[in-house]
């Protein structure tokens, strides 16, 4: 005997250091060698043994001691971990990786990974101990001949298999979890069950919608503008309004792009957001709107792109009120040009859109809220996308067998007949290569550059090869934008895939990497019937080439700019070892065997064929460059063409990679199979590729461990259904999952750098990464792991292991492509008929098991199915053959290894013995010698859960069991969907060749497939059901318990879809080749039912029922059926039913409900309960469904079937007796309990010795968010008391509703950011009596105490505020909420979904459920299905033990009413008249129903037949109408219980439209003892806006539930004010004060608190509380798509009771009249925009320009003229009057937006004061020379000067405080203007106003009216505006002195002077000759 431990590592360690270990047991210490420097993790890899001489004890210990190891001082002690040794003693092997415990019995971070074997002499336990050192041996030697692999794989650990794991502190698992015999029985066939075929659904269509809702824009570059956008999603395209002269225009649009396509199709698509300046035709209206979006004339501000698949990706598939950042497509490094605040949603068929989310309490702040995916930075920067193609090879042939011959006949031979190029797009731009021209080996060496920002929001780059299809047919150059090339292969690079964005990411790389095309058969065909292939759509089903490529992405210089653009260049071709250096690869296949052909293919000889890449593709694979004579027909780079090894000069391809040709073969005419008896024929592939198995190898190890994982957790669920625990097969699953990752690390580590020919910068990187995430998940493996031990929360933890496996998944898939995939094609006269495409690495050899691909040197079972669209529907159902292979591929230097998994007992000829030697290649036929023959039975007892085929939703099911060339098949259970054969099946004399050790290790595998037997026509498939059998030998005993073997349920599939299940066994019993073999006896012998009365004996068909051993253990079972009714039956062959009966059958037994006479009067069944008794296993697993027959009763003794429904699982019908000795009973005579959250006046006899009841699902004290104003959220501060109505609760209640939501995400984001660490509510709670160092500071800890003190004795909470402010007011300010209370609002709950989806509720279905019957055929398609529902049943069943029925009678039946029997208390069915009052409050996000992209919505209510139209008022051209409506019926319920409302869109000339629908089962919720009729109210009152409106109260509500569920109670203790509800007690005021004021005493409010609290009296029933509920709206056209939502409640009053009060009134609230005034008194600083013309001085004619509902309500001061300051005077009163609501925050206005609207729509606007100040000109437009827009609701406040005015208080971060001015009523101040065009980047300040703002209601502004600009009454003075401010052709005296004597005077007075001077001297030369004369003469 041996203990022997082997140390693997210890991990997790600090720092650097010498470490090793001790390891103890029985006294004796054996230490390890010091490992000397290491650092976080001590490989030791050493082995210590104990020989023992006595057993092990259980009670023995094995203690484990690492050491730090230090020469100078003593070793210091790491940690220590002890283990007992029962387990191992049980089993002989326990593998472990626990964490050490320190000198403080502490858990520590270290861990040590060991495994222990335990081996006795006996081999009681450990008999696989001898092959530990072999095992090791051989791997060394394998790892030492794999030329070049790392030795430190010998470090690997062996694989847990999970038979023992030790917990924490080495204490067995056995004493307290699962059995292990029960698991094994339970899970052992689960994990063995082969997988079914699954349809490819990339090709299926699906409906999706695009909801975009245009909120508003913010900062946009530009002033007046006129802002539009356009959002344009693949090809469609819509607009918005244009808005005018705004640069902050809010548009509050709603749009919906609907999209049937393929998902991967949806997923491309770009959504692009651009925001336009509109000059032309602005102000034509809404046709000129059209008109100009149309013809694109418009001024592009900025655009945002993003892939449809991002906002998928996105949290709820959605962003919510994200603001968009706009970029100039020509300057994309330019800046934001502004931001468009939106929302984005995606969603298909069965989504459920997220209603109103909660706004964010910053949304304004646009930083914090910025429209990018989780990882995106804010600032992206401008990049170069350079996507290099380099050359091709392998393309296919690109014409017709016609243009090939007219060509070859011209020509005089066969030119290469493909032009390739090839198409890159990405983000929504797309480049291309050259063309060239008629060769299959093209080579390019160019790059397509895309120039985007970075990070993109778009994932992938779609390269496509495409041949030039006009140059291919006419032989000319024309370009391919003629006509559109025919797409060769498409290949798609996704961006998250070749990059990481963490701390040490890298940016995207790929290549140089040949990229493998897949798509249709190469055989070119002029009408393509896969093109969808070619595109990327679907698998693809040939090799068509590869392309070499690589990507590489540049961050440029961030000061240069330049546009978002593609361009075309050259590149330097690279050598031709850059992608890998070549070496062949050899494939090798041997077909042991075919079956199952499909009948029409067997006509031909069949043959299949293997192909690697085009290697092996004996069709149409090899295409060669023939080697042009004339030059001038071949371009100049394409002149020559050089033979390689696979062209027609060169040697020949070296594989043999087709069957011969051999005509199928048939035993029984249904299924056809090929002669592959002992002579099994082998095809070979020898070709040569790049050595990439790295990259194939770390693939598969990923892969490898995440599909351990999974397996594991499908157990764990396995477990979980059958309430059976699951903690310790979850524990395994996360101790294998740290030790496998562990193990990857250790692998990988160190290798990323290691230099390798063709080894990529993405190969490196990608090592780097996977090292980190493995080594990442295996620390949360270990954390989960600890946080299972001490929680045993495994649903938690299986969550979080599920995100572990999706990002292994992500990480898992290699981008770039190393060997092609393997195809393996069926082949018939030439043609292609089916194949099997196997990703080639999973057949890669390798010599170490975590790398060995999974299929490799295995026997694999393949079903082979046909190409493209042919394989979806009903064509993907059949299996076109199924084939049993063997496959290897390696490297061709290993073919050695080629034949080790093949199946033993051929014949070793010479020529095998020398495979591998001198490049001996295996043979093409293998004799197989052993022959082994078998007996199958096949026990198939029933089946359930069937497809309904024929037209009355059920079947005639029979089954084949086909096992290799033989079939039987069963008996024909008539229209039945739960079959019961209880029938063995017998193949005899089946043959198989090979070992029979070896065919028990891989056993043949069983099929069933189920059909539909039908009179007319061939069978219908029903679905197939895969199983493996177990097998006994001749030398066996046939004895239990493993033969025969037990019943098991197999699933039954058909396509992608689970089709039922199969319980049966199947077993293969072997018979001797030397003489009959003695075989068990078969099951009792019976005679096929309907051959009764042959007397031919020969005709006798006798069958055989399966063995009384395995049939299930039966005991007697009573099932009682209470019928209560049907509802919703339509039509059966035209008639409607009237006289239905419904048939419940179980185990052959059946019972009839009686006959309902007429339908139309009273659906419900007179007689309501029956029972029968019926014979059930003991077993839930074994037993039978439950039918639910519906069908008519018609004249003549004629029952015609209405439809069925079956019950799989029967267990939630069982009825138990409830145990009361476990119940505890408390004695609450001196406390009471009350909720913490109560509020009210019953604080105020508060008792000290009153227990306080909390919530421990909620923190103590709430931490939260700093509130500002929200859209849509009511400011209660200045309400009064009076002013309070129903929608004060409304949105108080909505509040509410969004702050749980916002908690419930951020805790979801934690857990995110946590990446699967703990995040609990416990964690998020503070303790009131301990204070966290990190919250509290030290000194105040003794404050706290007593703030917590007096919440705890019940003090009033505005002192614990006031002491908490002073004393540490920075402490506690996130605990406390410093707004002002609001608990005095009543308020009610609030639900984002329908009521009765919600888990407390159950769909009201706790004591009456609702069945669906179906009716006609099953396509598979989910539209077509849901036709099928032709009614409804109503009922339920109660299945117990016929040993219980004493103890049920006694304490059930004999208390009550017999006929009732177990269903005491349930109320009669008798139709009783009901009052509904159905609410409607509002609907939004509706789907668009008119061409404008509106609707008018109006509301149809239909109750039964009775309805309600609401045509008159129907909303015009609006998406989200507010109704306020409620309506009242008079109903009778069973006839009018299902309520229907319809939202119809209203139109002039055609049938209105359905917009969307919602149905509501009434009956359920009146009869539901969760009390749907009237929820109950959080408040008792008689009066007021909240007044009780059930016309019970309380006292009588709480007295009938007491009495109806048997509990004792009420008792009132008036003196305590208390109140005794069975074991609970209850607390409460009794004071209520009436209308009048007057306070009287009453216990309905302690009632009320036991109301409320219900759920703690009878768990599992809450009662229903006064709610609104969110309902979606579906349209048939769409099933299951959303097309809006709607909000709503339903009250119910029985019409025997008094009459309930008048109705909740609803009504919207109507919009209050408000006048701003708006006093404009001075600007300053304001720009000079204009020079005078002849002075040239600086100068604007400034004046403001103002409005609030938009540029058509504009007012503009006069202008203050030759401002040469910046500086205007105005005195300038505007007067704004606007309608307005107070709880959205919205301007109301009411217009025609068109000529052509009949009336007037309602639009909502912010009220937003938009301020602009101009320059004004004469002869030119005015120019706008800044902007300001204030939001009255919260705008910035006002500087006090103009120096202290500047762009910073227009601050949103918060930093600056913000005026509500509906509060203030008044401000005064000066605020800036600003402008930004678009070669800023910032704004700039343009200018001041100072301005007063006085907001007064109508009555106020009419007492006090005032004049507008400066008129009386009350007239402004007019402005001090200086003498220069003037016209100038007005006033040209003013013009002389201010401009031509102010600036030229010292001009003027000279130029006068000089004028005097010359006048003179020209008069003086004048007069100067005759003054002269006349002196002369004396005259």
């Amino acid at each position: 005997m041996a203990l022997i431990l082997q140390l693997k590592s210890v991990e997790n360690l600090r720092g650097k250091g010498d470490r090793f270990a001790k390891v103890s047991f029985r006294g004796v210490t054996q230490a390890t060698r010091v490992l000397e420097n290491v650092g976080d993790c001590a490989i030791f890899n050493e082995t210590l043994d104990w020989p023992v001489a006595r057993p092990v004890e259980q009670d023995e210990v094995l203690a484990i001691e690492v050491y730090s190891f230090n020469k100078y001082r003593p070793n210091r002690l790491l940690g220590t971990f002890q283990m007992y040794l029962q387990e191992l003693i049980r089993i002989g092997h326990v593998s472990a990786l626990e964490f050490l415990l320190d000198a403080k019995n502490e858990v520590t971070k270290f861990c040590v990974i060991f495994e222990l074997y335990y081996h006795t002499p006996d081999g009681t336990v450990g008999d696989w101990l001898e092959d530990i050192d072999v095992s090791r041996k051989a791997l060394e030697d394998a790892e030492r001949s794999s030329s070049g692999r790392r030795k430190s794989l010998l470090n690997i650990l062996p694989t847990i298999d999970g038979s023992a794991v030790t917990n924490l502190f080495g204490e067995s698992e056995d004493t307290d979890s699962l059995e292990d015999e029960g698991v094994e029985h339970h899970l052992g066939c689960q994990k063995n069950k082969p997988k079914p075929q699954i349809e490819d659904l990339s090709h299926k269509l699906h409906h999706y919608q695009v909801n975009v809702t245009i909120h508003e824009a913010k900062q946009l570059t530009g002033l007046d503008m006129n802002p539009a956008v356009c959002i344009e999603i693949g090809s469609q395209r819509k607009f918005t309004t244009t808005k005018r002269s705004t640069s902050c225009p809010c548009f509050n649009e709603f749009f919906v792009f609907d999209f049937h396509v393929p998902r991967a199709v949806l997923f491309d698509h770009i959504i692009t957001l651009t925001v336009f300046h509109s000059s032309f035709l602005a102000k034509a209206g809404q046709a000129g709107n059209y008109v100009q979006n149309m013809l694109n004339f418009g001024t592009v501000v900025g655009s945002f792109k993003m892939d449809v698949g991002t906002v998928h990706a996105n949290e709820d598939h959605q962003f919510y009120h994200k603001w968009a950042q706009l970029i100039d497509p020509k300057d994309i490094n330019g800046g934001p040009k502004g931001y468009l605040k939106c929302d984005i949603t995606v969603h298909g068929r069965g989504d459920v859109l997220q209603g109103t989310l909660q706004v964010a309490a910053d949304e304004d702040n646009i930083k914090t809220n910025l429209l990018l995916p989780r990882g995106i930075p804010e600032i992206r920067q401008r990049t170069s996308f350079m996507v290099r193609i380099y050359k091709a090879e392998g393309l296919p042939k690109m014409k017709s067998g016609l243009m090939a011959n007219v060509k070859k006949a011209l020509t005089g031979g066969e030119k290469p007949s493909v032009n390739p190029y090839v198409q890159v797009s990405f983000a929504g731009m797309t480049g291309r290569t050259s063309v060239k021209h008629k060769t299959y080996e093209p080579k390019w060496n160019e790059q397509v550059v895309f120039t985007e920002l970075f990070p993109s929001m778009c994932k992938r780059i779609k390269l496509q090869m495409r041949d030039n299809m006009i140059d291919n047919i006419i032989g000319t150059n024309l370009i391919d934008s003629v006509m559109p090339g025919s797409v060769i292969g498409t290949h798609y690079i996704d961006l998250e895939k070749i990059s990481d964005k963490g701390e040490k990411g890298f940016l995207p790389t790929f290549g140089p990497c040949w990229v493998n095309l897949y798509g249709s058969p190469r055989g070119y065909a002029l009408i393509e019937g896969h093109n969808d292939l070619n595109e990327g759509i679907g698998e693809g089903v040939a090799y068509r080439g590869r392309v070499l490529i690589s990507v590489k992405v540049d961050i440029l210089d961030s000061s240069e700019s330049g546009p978002a653009q593609v361009d075309h260049t050259g590149t330097n071709p690279i050598s031709d070892n850059a992608s890998g250096v070549k070496t062949d690869f050899f494939l090798y296949a041997a077909f042991l065997e075919a079956s199952m052909i499909d009948k029409k293919w067997a006509e031909k000889p069949v043959s299949f064929e293997i192909s690697l890449g085009n290697a092996g593709n004996s069709i149409d694979g090899q295409n060669f460059n023939r080697q042009m004579s004339d030059m001038d027909d071949a371009p100049d780079d394409q002149t020559t063409s050089t033979p390689n090894a696979s062209s027609p000069e060169a040697k020949e391809p070296q594989w043999y990679s087709t069957t011969l040709a051999v005509k199928p073969e048939t035993k029984d005419q249904k299924y056809y199979h090929m002669p592959y008896y002992h002579k099994k024929p082998c095809t070979y592939v020898k070709t040569r590729f790049e050595d990439h198995r790295r990259r194939m190898y770390n693939t598969m190890w990923l892969w490898r461990i995440i599909g351990n994982v999974e397996s594991g957790i499908a157990d764990v669920y396995e477990l979980l259904k059958h309430d059976m625990p699951a903690e310790k097969r979850l524990y395994q699953v996360l101790n294998q999952l740290g030790v496998d990752a562990s193990q990857y690390v250790n692998a990988v580590k160190g290798t990323a750098n290691k230099a390798a020919a063709g080894k990529t910068k993405l190969d490196k990187e990608r090592l780097k990464q996977c090292e980190r995430k493995l080594s990442k998940v295996a620390t949360e493996a270990r954390n989960l792991k600890l946080q299972l031990k001490t929680s045993g929360k495994v649903k938690e933890h299986i969550a979080k292991v599920s995100e572990v496996v999706r990002r292994m998944k992500h990480l898992a898939v290699e981008p770039q492509d190393a060997l092609p995939d393997v195809f393996l094609w069926m082949i018939s006269g030439d043609k292609r008929i089916a194949y099997r495409r196997i990703p080639a690495r999973e057949l890669l050899h390798s010599t170490v098991k975590e790398e060995h691909g999974k299929m490799c040197g295995q026997v694999q079972t393949v079903f082979l199915k046909l190409p493209g669209k042919k394989s979806t529907g009903s064509g993907g159902w059949s299996i076109q053959a199924r084939v049993q292979i063997y496959l290897w591929l390696g490297q061709f230097k290993n073919i050695k290894d080629v034949m080790v998994g093949l199946p033993k007992g051929y014949e070793e000829t010479q020529a095998i013995q020398r495979v591998g030697r001198g490049n001996t290649l295996p043979p093409l036929e293998l004799i197989y010698e052993a022959k082994q023959k078998f007996q199958l039975r096949a026990h198939l007892y029933q089946a359930r859960s069937l497809i309904g085929s024929d037209d009355s939703g059920l079947s005639d099911p029979f089954a084949h069991v086909v096992c290799g060339d033989g079939c039987a098949s069963t008996q024909i259970v008539q229209e039945t969907l739960s079959p019961t054969w209880d029938e063995t099946l017998t193949l005899n004399e089946l043959a198989f060749y090979g070992d029979f050790e070896e065919i028990r290790k891989i056993p043949p595998l069983i099929i069933i497939e189920i059909f539909d037997e039908d009179r007319v026509g061939k069978a219908e498939f029903l679905g197939r059901a895969l199983v493996v059998p177990t097998i006994k030998s001749t030398f066996e005993p046939y004895s239990s318990p493993e033969f025969p073997p037990v019943l098991d349920w197999w699933n039954i599939y058909r396509g992608p879809l689970q089709a039922g299940q199969l319980l049966a066994s199947f077993e293969l019993l072997q018979l001797s080749d030397e003489g009959p073999t003695t075989l068990p006896p078969s099951g009792e012998k019976f005679l096929l039912p309907g051959k009764e009365k042959e007397k031919d004996p020969e005709k006798l068909v006798y069958l055989y029922r399966i063995p009384e051993e395995i049939k299930p253990v039966l005991s007697k079972y009573r099932i009682e059926v209470l019928f209560w009714g049907v509802r919703a039956l339509k039509r059966v062959q035209l008639l409607s039913v009237d006289k239905p009966r419904v048939d419940v059958m179980c185990g052959g037994r059946i019972v009839q409900s009686s006959i309902i006479e007429d339908s139309s009067r009273n659906p419900n069944f007179r007689e309501m309960v029956k029972t029968f008794d019926v014979d059930l296993p003991d077993n839930e697993l074994y037993c039978p469904p439950i039918t639910v027959r519906c069908v008519d009763c018609r004249s003549f003794g004629r029952f015609v079937l209405v439809g069925t429904h079956v019950i799989n699982t029967i267990h939630k019908y069982m009825y138990k007796l409830e145990d009361k000795s476990t119940e505890l009973e408390e004695d609450t005579s001196e406390s009471a309990i009350i909720d913490i959250t109560t509020t009210g006046d019953n604080m105020k006899n508060f008792n000290y010795d009153t227990l306080i009841q909390i919530d421990d699902k909620k923190p103590l004290l709430d931490k939260p968010e700093k509130e500002q104003n929200k859209v849509g959220v009511l400011k209660l501060d200045d309400e009064e008391e009076d002013s309070l109505d129903w929608w004060s609760r409304y949105y108080v209640s909505m509040e509410s509703m969004h702050k749980r939501e916002q908690e419930d995400r951020k805790k979801n984001d934690r857990f995110a950011v946590a990446n699967g660490g703990e995040s609990t509510n416990e964690q998020a709670e503070v303790d009131m009596g301990d204070v966290p160092d990190q919250t509290i500071s030290p000194e105040k800890k003794s404050m706290w105490k007593k703030a917590t003190s007096l919440l705890r004795f019940g003090r009033m909470r505005k002192k614990l505020k006031g002491i908490a402010n002073k004393a540490f007011e920075d402490d506690l300010l996130g605990f406390f909420d410093t707004e002002d209370d609001k608990s005095h609002i009543a308020q009610f709950q609030m639900y984002s979904s329908e009521l009765e989806s919600h888990t407390q509720f159950n769909h009201f279905q706790d004591w009456l459920h609702t069945f669906e019957l179906y009716r006609g055929k099953k396509t598979g398609d989910e539209a077509d299905d849901d036709t099928r529902v032709v009614g409804k049943f109503k009922g339920a069943l109660k299945i117990y033990k016929m040993s219980e029925q004493p103890v049920i009678e006694e304490t059930i039946i004999n208390k009550g009413d017999p006929k009732l029997g177990i269903f005491q208390g349930t109320p009669s069915n008798e139709p009783v008249g009901v009052l509904v009052r159905v609410y409607v409050i509002r609907a939004y996000d509706l789907h668009p129903a008119d061409v404008t992209g509106k609707a008018d919505p109006y509301l149809v209510v239909y109750l039964g037949k009775k309805s309600t139209n609401d045509k008159d008022n129907y909303k015009p051209k609006c998406l989200h109408p507010m109704y306020g409506k409620s309506f009242s019926f008079d109903a009778d319920f069973p006839m009018d219980s299902v309520l229907k409302v319809q939202v119809m869109d209203w139109d002039l000339l055609s049938a209105d439209d359905l917009i969307g629908e919602t149905e509501i089962d009434l009956e359920n919720r009146y009869y539901s003892k969760h009390r749907g009729t009237c929820g109950i109210a959080g408040k008792y009152t008689s009066h007021g806006y909240f007044a009780w409106r059930d016309p019970m109260p309380p006292t009588q509500i709480l007295k009938n539930l007491c009495t109806e569920s048997h509990i004792d109670g009420p008792h009132y203790d008036r003196i305590k004010g208390k109140v005794k509800v069975g074991s609970k007690t209850f607390e409460a005021s009794m004071d209520l004060e009436d209308e009048a004021g007057v306070i009287s005493q009453t216990d309905e409010h302690m009632a009320l608190q036991a109301l409320l609290n219900w759920q703690d009296v009878e768990p599992g029933n809450p009662l229903v509380p006064e709610h609104v509920e969110t309902r979606a709206l579906y349209h048939p056209d769409k099933p299951g798509v959303e097309q809006g939502k709607i909000e709503m409640w339903v009250d119910m009053f029985p019409l025997n009771m008094s009459a309930p009060g008048a109705p909740v009134d609803i009504t919207p609230r109507k919009h209050k009249s408000y006048e701003l005034r708006v006093i404009v008194w001075n600007t300053d600083d304001v720009i000079l925009n204009d020079s005078a013309m002849l002075t040239g001085e600086k100068m604007s004619d400034i004046y403001v320009k103002g409005w609030i509902k938009g540029p058509d309500d504009s007012q503009s001061t006069d202008v203050h003229y030759r401002s040469l300051t910046g500086e205007g005077n105005f005195n300038w009163r505007f007067i704004y009057n606007f309608d307005y609501l107070i709880a959205e925050e919205k301007i109301v206005i009411r217009c025609k937006e068109s000529m052509f609207d009949l009336e007037e729509s309602e639009s909502k606007i912010p009220p937003r004061l938009e301020l602009q100040v101009w320059d004004a000109d004469m002869l030119l437009t005015d120019d706008c020379l800044g902007a300001l827009t204030l939001d009255l609701t919260k705008f910035p406040r006002p500087a006090k000067t103009a120096k202290k005015c500047h762009l910073d208080i227009l601050k949103t971060d918060g930093s600056v405080a913000q005026i509500n001015l509906f509060k203030m009523k008044r401000s005064r101040g000066w605020w800036p203007f600003q402008s930004k065009d678009q070669t800023q980047e910032d704004f700039e300040l343009t200018g001041k106003i100072e301005m007063e703002l006085q907001l007064l209601t109508q009555e106020e502004a009419e007492k006090n009216p005032v004049g507008w600009a400066r008129k009386e009454p009350e007239p402004l003075p007019p402005p001090n505006r200086p003498d220069t401010s003037f016209i100038w052709f007005l006033n040209p005296w003013k013009s002389i002195k201010y401009i031509l004597w102010q600036n030229f005077k010292w001009k003027l007075l000279k130029f006068l002077l000089f004028s005097l001077v010359v006048a003179f001297i020209a008069l003086l030369i004048y007069a100067a000759p005759g003054y002269t004369v006349k002196k002369i003469m004396g005259a």
